[in-house]
This record gives structure tokens, sequence and C-alpha cells, in this order.
């Protein structure tokens, strides 16, 4: 066994987020921030809020600019919306972030019951890092699985959590617990844990619990699964074609123990499952997977959250956007996103505002549904005793400056090293050193993995193609691969996508001998039985790149095991 998994749990279950605070003020502080049990708060609050302020809460809004626009400033002064959610785009500059979050929250603190905001964001790790700049780039939930150990996925989880929480974000759309059963399932690939459910259930488990240490509300996703579909639901909207009880034994197994474990939030995806709904409707969409699925049969209390409804996944049927809006509310989620701030009097406010007026089902629902966004925000955001998180308002110069920690950096780069697998290993080809007078070649579409190529083989020549477009490759870089490949004995290749497969197989039959250095996810090696020797290090990191070439020259052995599953007959050595 690699970890005594419950035994970690259990140790996990007595650490909480802990906040910093303030005394409150000399005046009457607003209600949210009033001493006395969350429920009792919580129904308080909601007893005291107007129509409007009820309703703003199920908004959870992006705004388009690196800065708040005197839109969504309008937003939280004048209805204190629910939440904002942070993009790439929102997140240029670390101090400037913080600063936006600060100001967004005194925005939220100046109304009448001064309910702080979710301020989300997706730093899942590895492939997916909305916030850049100096935060850290990790080897991501695959490298995860590979290691197995619950306690890199809890590290991990803590480690992202206190950099976010350092710049005022208090939600992650993390962990994402799909099941990575369709190597098609391109958009998930490397953000996935495992093929194996119960492994990505232990996994996404201990990755919450360090969000959670970390003062950090987690949201699972993508609900209820989306490794297994193919196709990208910002494009389009994926069908995945399995049953029910096939859901429930692999997909939905991480749920059922996140679930178990008081996960706060899940996030519902675009997907369809005509094979258990009888229909084409987006889950995101759904009563049944909702209200009949989560709530009632999984039991799950917390927020529902769906993903960005302009993505296309989430168009459905003849609804215009603002039905759809009013549809996913009424479908069960508690809140909806929307990437692109809308104008205070547009039909999306309206149609919501309408439906919530003239049916009281959709009313007793968006009022449940606040209780719980209350209750969470009561939990996470509030302090236990009397006193207002300092860190709402005042964004910390030292703590931002130190991400990443030094003790951060450290984690990290064992992490990836840990994560290392060797897949093939054909007549002991690893570990490679060059002969005397063998002429090698690095081939990629990384800079850094032919930067870090050369230092560990200086003698090496390079060969550079672009990774776009992601899904094919081009005639001109297949021909040029095919000449240079012409001139050497042996080629180190990074495959990272279908374009690269696609260029390795033009030279299907090399007579010298091919070393695949395999990132993010390593599906595409099923279709490699012919080369000598390849490795998997799952993301473009620094450090997995420093750890798959230190593996490649015999510098420790790889430990990491294949966290997903490949054919047999591509698994032979």
């Amino acid at each position: 066994m690699r970890l005594n998994i419950l035994f970690f749990l259990f140790f996990l279950s007595f650490h909480s987020a802990l906040l910093t605070a303030q005394p409150l003020p000399a005046d009457e502080p607003p209600l949210f921030w009033k001493e006395g049990p969350p429920e009792a708060v919580a129904d308080e609050l909601l007893a005291a809020m107007s129509d409007e302020e009820i309703l703003a809460q199920v908004f959870l809004v992006g705004y388009e600019t690196e800065r708040p626009t005197p839109l969504i400033m309008s937003w939280l002064k004048k209805r204190n919306i629910g939440g904002i959610k942070i993009f790439g785009w929102n997140a240029e500059n670390l101090n400037t972030l913080a600063g936006s979050a600060a100001a967004m929250q005194k925005a939220a603190f100046s109304t009448p019951h001064g309910i702080p905001l979710f301020v989300a964001t997706d730093q899942e790790g590895g492939w997916v890092r909305h916030i850049r700049g100096a935060t850290s780039v990790t080897p991501g939930n695959l490298a995860i699985g590979a290691s197995g150990r619950p306690y890199d996925a809890y590290m991990s989880g803590f480690y992202i959590g206190k950099e976010i929480r350092a710049l005022g974000i208090n939600m992650n759309f993390a962990p994402a617990v799909d099941v990575y059963t369709n190597p098609l399932a391109h958009v998930i690939g490397p953000r996935a844990f495992s093929s194996d459910p119960a492994l990505t259930a232990s996994l996404s488990v201990a990755f919450y619990k360090g969000l959670r240490k970390a003062g950090i509300i987690s949201t699972a996703k993508h609900y209820p699964g989306h490794g297994g579909a193919e196709g990208d639901s910002h494009g389009r909207l994926p069908e995945i074609t399995d049953s029910l009880d096939v859901l429930w034994n692999r997909d939905l197994l991480p749920y059922r123990l996140l679930i178990s474990e008081g996960i706060p939030a899940i996030l519902s995806g675009h997907l369809s499952f005509p094979a258990v709904t009888g229909d084409n409707r987006p889950a995101s969409l759904s009563p049944f997977f909702a209200k009949t699925l989560l709530r009632e049969r999984l039991g799950f209390k917390g927020v529902l959250m769906t993903d960005d409804l302009y993505m296309s996944g989430a168009r459905w049927g003849n609804l215009s956007f603002s039905e759809i809006c009013v549809e996913a509310l009424a479908a069960g989620n508690d809140m909806i996103m929307l990437s692109q701030t809308p104008g205070l009097g547009e039909s999306i406010w309206k149609a919501v505002e309408s439906r919530y007026r003239g049916d009281e089902a959709f009313r007793a629902h968006i009022r449940q549904a606040v209780r719980r966004i209350l209750l969470i925000k009561l939990e996470y955001l509030k302090p236990a005793g009397a006193g207002i998180p300092q860190e709402l308002f005042t964004p910390n110069s030292k703590d931002i400056a130190a991400i990443p920690s030094r003790n951060s950096r450290d984690f990290f780069f064992d992490q990836a090293a840990r994560s290392i697998t060797v897949i093939k290993n054909d007549e002991g080809v690893l570990p490679y050193v060059p002969a005397a007078g063998e002429r090698v070649l690095l081939a990629g579409q990384h800079r850094a993995f032919l930067s870090y190529g050369r230092q560990r083989y200086p003698e090496a020549a390079e060969f550079f193609f672009s990774y776009e477009p992601f899904y094919s490759s081009t005639e001109a870089d297949r021909a040029a691969f095919r000449r240079a490949a012409r001139g050497y004995d042996t080629i180190i290749f990074c495959m990272s996508n279908p374009n690269s497969l696609e260029v390795l197989q033009t030279i299907k039959g090399f007579k010298g001998k091919v070393i695949v250095f395999s990132i993010l996810t390593p599906v595409y090696l099923a279709e490699l039985s012919w080369v000598n020797a390849s490795i998997a290090a799952y993301s473009w990191s620094a450090d997995s790149f420093k750890a798959g070439f230190a593996v490649l020259r015999g510098d420790y052995t790889a430990e990491g095991v294949l966290p997903i599953e490949l054919s047999p007959q591509d698994q032979k050595e």
C-alpha cells in the first residue's frame, strides 16, 4: 500500500481554515459580522435582505480588464452580488490583483449587510493556472496520481491555497476530479488525477483538505464527470453515452467521498448524458443531476454553481441566453457563473427577477440557495470570534512578495521528481549516456525542453516546431523533421499533443534510437510501441523537465506509476 488513506484522511480532519482578524469597529457592524451561530445569522440575514439583495447573491460574475470596471463596481455597491470570478486577463500583476480584490471586498462591506464576496479563480495546478506571475508552476494532478500519495495532493492544495489567499482569493475551482477514462478527453488530460476512480477520490479529498487548511473554499468539478467526454464544452456540448450505473461506480465515486468529507462547493459541467436523462440537456441545466442525484441521492448540502454560462456547451434548445440563466437556477444550481459583466438592467437580471417574483417554487429555491451561500461564507470568511478578517481589505505586500515560498519550491520539485514514470525501456536504453561521436537530436515544441536538454546533453542539436495547431501538424513541420532526423543516431523527442504525435510518426522505422519524453498526458504513447524508450513527466514546468532529464541521465531511479491505462499491446517492453 502506498499510504494508509483512511488514516491520512482521519489526520486531516483535525485541521481547519484559520483567519486573522481585527477588532470590530466601535459602531454597529453590518449584520453578517455580528456574533452568533452561523445558522441563526444566515436566517436573520435572509429575513433582513430585500428581494434584490437575495437575487444578487446567486450571481458570480467576471470583468474584462485588469482592474475592476465601473460596471462591476456598480454591481457590488448597488446589489452586493455573491461573487467575482478572476480570469487570467485580470491577473497580469499580482499586486494589482490583490488591490483589486481588496477594493471589491470593501465595496461589498459598504453595503447594508456587509456580505463578503466569493473571489474565485481556477488555480488547479499544472496545466490550468489562471493566476500566473510568480505563483508556483506545479507538476499538476496527473503527476500527483503518478506518485499516488495523498500527502502530495494535500500539500499541493495547501501551497496553492496559501498563494492565492495572499492575493485576496478565497474560492478555488479545484480540484478537478474527473476520472480520466477517455484518451480523447483532451481538455481534461493532465488535469485529472487518474483513470482509477478510487485513487482519484482519495487524492481529491486530500487536495480539498489542503485547500481548506489554507482557508480556501474548494469547488470540485466538473460534475458529474468530464473524463469520459470527447470534446471541449467551451466550444460545444460533449455527449457521453455512459449509463447511470457506470457514472455511479466511476465518475461519481470522487463526489461521493468528497461529499462525505464536507466539500463546500461543486461546479456543474456542460455535458450531455442522453442514456441517463433521455435527452441532450446539459447536466448544468438538468434537474435530475442537480436535485435528484446530487441533493437527494448523494446528500450534498453545499453550494452548486454552474460553469461559465457563456460557454457554448451551455446553449440548449431554442432558449435565449437570459432564459438559460433562469433555467440553470430553476434546475437546482445555487449560483450562475458569467465570465462577462451584464448590465445592471439587462435581460439576464430582468428574467431572473421576473421568475423569482412570479414562481413560488423558484422563489423558494433561490432563498434556499442563498442560505447555503451565506452558510459557506460564514464558515470560511468570518472568524470564529468577533472580528473582521484584516486581509479582506488590506493586502499584505510581504506575503505577496514571498510567493512562491522556499518550502513550496522545494516541495514541488520533489513532487515532480517523485512523479517521473519510465513507461518503456527496451534493451536497457535508459539511463542514456551518448557514446563518443554519437549524434543526438533534441526535438520538441517547448523551448524549455530544448534548453534543459542541452544542459544535460550539451553536444546535442535542436529541432523546434510549433505547438499549434493542437490537434494536427503541418506538412512543413513533418517534412522538416524527416529531413532533420536523417543526420542523427539518437532522437530525444518531447511529446505533448496530437500535433507532436503526428510529427514523430513520420520517422517510424528510424534506424537509430528514439527516446520519447512525454509531458502533460501520456495517452499518445499508446501509439508508439515502436520507440525504444519513453518516460512521462506530466507537466511543462521547469521542475518536470529537470527531473525527467535527471532520470534519462541516470541521476536517480524513477518511482512514478502510470496513473492511466494504456492498451496491453502498447505496454509491452
